[in-house]
């Protein structure tokens, strides 16, 4: 003879997830009622304690905006230029004996780099293709 209550086996948790008992997939986090549901199946379980709450973090990196991947670009970029090395050119704009300098590979490679001078002491900016 059978019962009428029938007890239920209770979901598998590990840490905050709950998977369910019967097929194995991971189950419906509770919402506003104390009721989790397995999608799969349809198993349910009634948890005796409403204030599980579930926790998720993620790194700073995981979603990217692209005005966030901008502004590291330009970070990066005047990086560059604090650790360019200096060189004795004049500067054409107010005769200043240093500049300081970087390269860069703007056009195809077989072609020469891209020169970037920078004056130190008026801030006078200018490129030349070598």
């Amino acid at each position: 003879m059978t019962s009428s209550t029938e007890i239920q086996p209770t979901p598998i948790f590990v840490g905050t997830m709950a998977f369910c008992p019967h097929c194995g997939n991971l189950m419906d986090p509770p919402s506003k009622n104390p009721v989790s549901t397995c999608g799969s199946c349809g198993y349910a379980y009634k948890l005796e304690d409403n204030s599980v709450r579930v926790i998720s973090k993620s790194q700073p990196s995981a979603f990217q905006s692209s005005l966030k991947s901008k502004r590291e670009l330009v970070q990066r970029q005047s990086l560059a230029r604090e650790e360019a090395a200096t060189i004795q050119e004049e500067c054409p704009k107010c005769g200043a004996p240093e500049m300081c300098f970087h390269t860069m590979q703007l056009r195809s490679a077989d072609e020469g780099q891209t020169v970037f001078y920078n004056c130190i002491k008026c801030g006078y900016k200018y490129s030349l293709n070598s």
